[in-house]
């Protein structure tokens, strides 16, 4: 015998579900209002801290106003933030090919930073010996040699042993490190270890110091995103990310694309740090660098490892960086507080992300429903 049975379930208010498929002004609306709102609760705290230490703020909106003037408000200014912004969109897309392969390449402050020591050294040694345009190429060849050999020493023990990728190249930086201390102890008798100025491998200037700079990323990045969307290079770099066993069985050499992707990326590290040596520093310290290699991985996942998409992330940060050491230096606080703001923020953008691959599905508290039994 059967009977019917009222039950009342309860479920919960809400729950989340996969993303399907999200329109693309719909996921940079999301990451628009997370900048917004992050920029409000960086303004709030900020201003907190600042009137705090007796700095006392007229409004809350000299903290913004503070924010722009950072990058925006002299020509001088300008320049830099385009500079900057140049410099860091070059070595994110350095990383943006092993990325798109799945191989996590943490190693670009390493690779650039020895492509900085080979350009560095070459200008040391040949300085004033030779030509100047034959200088510059040297250094332009030493800086890629480097930056590749670099990269390549992760990708060749990836290939042959599965090696883990990440912690090999990060462990990489710190070598780097250490081998650009030790030809500066060569380089510096006096024992200080700072390497003054070059008088040679300066790289020519038309109109600014830093338009050849910028012109050259600039191409670097149509290249890039022509070699990453229609070759066919891009396209077996793209199965390797996507499955390495669908790639094996269409008859790709995932060995060697892991070799000659890891091959590239080491080469515009190496590019990357021929700019900082030749077209910025003519010198070269452990922190030639200053972090930008990590910087980089976020500025190529937040563009989804689109080139094109990178220059607006790439900008956005050194927007951010730009701005926060403003601010530090208008209400002399400590230099932890840019560290805060752009923590801040970043922590908005990457939460937005969540957003954007998920969504919220709200349901009835409680639900009526029929269960049959039999007694």
């Amino acid at each position: 015998m059967s009977e019917r049975k009222n039950i009342t379930v309860h479920e919960p208010l809400f729950h989340l579900a996969k993303r399907a498929q999200i329109q693309p002004w719909k996921a940079w609306a999301i990451r628009l209002a997370a900048i917004v709102l992050g920029l409000v609760v960086c303004g709030i705290v900020a201003f907190i801290l600042i009137e705090r230490l007796h700095q006392n703020p007229d409004r809350i909106d000299d903290f913004y106003y503070s924010f722009i003037k950072g990058s925006f408000t002299s020509n001088r200014k300008i320049w830099k933030f385009l500079k900057n912004m140049a410099i860091l969109q070059c070595i994110s897309l350095a990383v943006t090919p092993a990325f798109r392969m799945r191989f996590w390449n943490i190693g670009a402050e390493g690779q650039t930073l020895m492509g900085v020591l080979g350009c560095i050294a070459v200008a040391f040694y040949l300085g004033g010996t030779v030509p100047d345009w034959l200088l510059l190429v040297l250094m332009f060849i030493a800086a890629l040699v480097c930056g590749a050999v670099w990269g390549l020493i992760p990708a060749l023990f990836k290939a042959k042993w599965n090696t883990n990728e990440t912690l090999f190249t990060l462990m990489m930086n710190y070598v780097a490190t250490f081998i650009v201390s030790y030809f500066l102890v060569i380089w510096v008798p006096s024992g200080s270890s700072t390497l003054g100025k070059l008088k040679y491998g300066k790289l020519p200037s038309f109109g600014h110091d830093y338009l050849v700079i910028i012109l050259v990323v600039l191409l670097l990045t149509i290249f890039l995103y022509v070699y990453l969307k229609h070759s066919k290079q891009g396209y077996e770099i793209s199965v390797v990310g996507e499955s390495v066993r669908t790639a094996q069985y269409s008859g790709i050499n995932v060995k060697n694309v892991i070799i000659r992707t890891m091959l590239v990326s080491g080469l515009l590290c190496g590019l990357a740090g021929y700019l900082i040596g030749a077209g910025l520093d003519q010198s070269v310290t452990t922190e030639s660098v200053g972090g930008q290699g990590f910087t980089a991985i976020m500025v190529s996942w937040l563009a989804n490892f689109n080139p094109l998409v990178m220059l607006i992330t790439s900008a956005l940060i050194s927007m951010l960086n730009s701005g926060a050491a403003q601010i530090s230096q208008d209400f002399n606080v400590s230099g932890a507080l840019p560290d805060v703001i752009v923590g801040i923020i970043l922590f908005f953008i990457i939460g937005s992300e969540f957003f954007i691959n998920y969504q919220v599905i709200f349901r009835k508290a409680d639900r009526t429903a029929a269960k049959e039994g039999v007694k």
